[in-house]
């Protein structure tokens, strides 16, 4: 990574007139100018960023929706004029920052291809020697001689990022387009990505994976309500973004408040040590339940996060039986959902009887946001079942596990079974009973979902005659 800067932002503002009627654009165009601003709202994007991004690095952009992002990367490529402020960038620059941009609708795969490549500052002799690359890349098959109005988005996208890579371009910037790929098209992206960085160029994308900032990054940046809070490694700024984004309503206007101040006192070089200074930290905002955790701290120790609670819960029809208070605990009760890897916590609920119940067994389960179910257990097999629950009866059921698990949120399945009549059945299930946020791990050395424990050993030999040796 050189010192040589690539991007330079500074005093950066953009604001955008906002109308309350359509036909108030036409009544500003004829007004005075003393009078022009009577007929609008100014809508502020993006308010006095400041940052540097150096020769080689990797960035990450992160930040809720509408915090900003796209406005700032559309400046950056020069698609947008700032309000006010500067922005330098240098070097070739190729971007993909929304779909299909710079396509002609009416143009094929391969017309286009053309086009947005000598936009991009090829020459045709360039763009027929990478033609074949371009088009292995995109992998949209006979629909290169197509017109793209045809494509689907996900052909869009193919084509468009496999020409903006091609360009070898000096800074690499993308926006959230990439989403729209499938899972497989976005592996192979991302591996671009890395390759691009690792031959020395400069990347800046949008991210809401914190796998992929922590991944693929050397700094990060936060934006939100189109201000800066916060710059510096993934680590910092993902534990920043995430304390923003799971923060209650009513925490919320202090913790930015607090991320503000932050930002401000590292700008004049201020440690962040000087935030846990009385009158600085939000611990009265926390659990009492725990001690006061610094923003830092919230990454490696299990906490709870009040405003971290599951909005899609569904309730099966009960028979008999309800399942109450469903929640994460550590071994001394105390009540978290923000897990520190690798920790051992218990997973636990209530269950109250309302008639007798015979044959009574207890189920978790843990998933993924897309319902990729990782695994669960039952309380003991149907065998081993409770004969009988009386009315009236509760249960407090407690299932122990180790946290092994990707940086991510999950979510939590609770059921009782028992026999009704002739056959088993729930008693109750509730689905999304509670769910738990996993934070970014530095020294994961882990890949996929679930850490099984994997213990690399490699060996480096001068002789490999003597290492196939002791292979046989």
């Amino acid at each position: 990574m050189s010192s040589e800067f690539s991007i330079r932002v500074r005093g950066l503002h953009k604001r955008f007139p906002v109308y309350s009627k359509p036909h108030h654009r036409l009544l500003q165009m004829f007004s005075p100018t003393s009078a022009k601003n009577r007929w609008f709202r100014e809508f502020h994007a993006l308010t006095g960023v400041d940052f540097e991004i150096h020769r080689g690095e990797t960035v990450a952009i992160v930040g809720r929706n509408g915090s900003g992002k796209s406005t700032l990367l559309q400046i950056i490529c020069g698609t947008l004029a700032p309000t006010e402020g500067s922005v330098d960038v240098d070097g070739r620059i190729a971007a993909l920052l929304e779909l299909g941009a710079g396509f002609n609708p009416e143009f094929t795969g391969r017309e286009n291809v053309y086009l947005n490549g000598t936009v991009l500052g090829l020459t045709r002799a360039e763009i027929d020697n990478r033609f074949d690359e371009i088009a292995a890349f995109a992998d949209i098959g006979e629909f290169i001689d197509q017109p793209v109005k045809s494509y689907s988005s996900g052909m869009y996208v193919r084509l468009a990022f496999s020409v903006a890579i091609h360009v070898m371009p000096d800074i690499l910037v993308v926006d959230e387009a990439l989403s729209v790929g499938d899972e497989a098209f976005q592996r192979k992206c991302f591996a671009r990505i890395e390759k691009i960085r690792d031959a020395g160029a400069t990347v800046l994308f949008v991210s809401h994976a914190p796998s992929t900032v922590l991944e693929l990054c050397n700094r990060a940046i936060l934006l939100d309500r189109g201000e800066l809070l916060a710059m510096g490694s993934p680590k910092h700024v993902i534990s920043r973004y995430q304390k923003l984004l799971y923060a209650p309503a009513s925490m919320a206007a202090s913790v930015r408040a607090r991320l503000q101040h932050e930002m401000a006192l590292s700008r004049h070089g201020v440690n962040d040590v000087a935030l846990e200074k009385p009158g600085i930290s939000d611990a009265r905002h926390e659990d009492v339940s725990r001690p006061a955790l610094s923003l830092e701290d919230s990454v490696d120790d299990a906490y709870l996060d009040p405003g971290l609670v599951p909005q899609s819960t569904v309730r099966f029809a009960t028979h008999g039986a309800t399942i109450e208070d469903p929640h994460i605990e550590t071994a001394s009760g105390q009540r978290v959902n923000v897990l520190r890897p690798g920790g051992e916590f218990f997973y636990t609920y209530l269950v109250r009887f309302e008639r007798p119940a015979v044959s009574v067994t207890f189920g978790m389960l843990i998933k993924t946001v897309s319902g990729v179910e990782l695994g669960g257990a039952m309380s003991a097999t149907q065998a081993d079942a409770i004969d009988v629950v009386e009315t009236g009866a509760l249960v407090k059921v407690r299932f122990k596990f180790r946290c092994l698990l990707a940086p991510g949120t999950y979510f939590l399945n609770a059921g009782v079974r028992g026999r009704v009549e002739e056959g088993e059945t729930f008693l109750d299930r509730v689905i999304d009973a509670a769910l738990f946020r996993v934070p970014p791990d530095p020294g994961r050395l882990a890949t996929g979902f679930v850490d099984f424990h994997v213990r690399p050993d490699v060996e480096v030999s001068n002789d490999p005659a003597e290492l196939r040796h002791e292979l046989k």
